[in-house]
């Protein structure tokens, strides 16, 4: 069975209560907002270097795959 979940490397800008917002490129230039309730964050230690893990259907929305 396939799972619909893809894991992007990301770097985190800034962060809400609701949203996190990353990029691929450590550019802010280039980041988007994604929303907590749809996405998982992991850190391993790292403050602003994350791994996002999503909805491949979220991912595809933002341009991110």
């Amino acid at each position: 069975m396939k799972s619909d979940l893809v894991d992007i490397a990301m770097v985190r800008h800034a962060e809400t209560d609701k949203a996190v917002l990353v990029s691929e490129t450590a550019h802010r230039a280039d980041a988007v907002w994604l929303p907590k309730s749809q996405i998982e964050i992991s850190n391993d230690g790292h403050k602003n270097f994350v791994t996002i893990t999503m909805p491949e259907r979220l991912a595809l929305d933002k341009g991110l795959i």
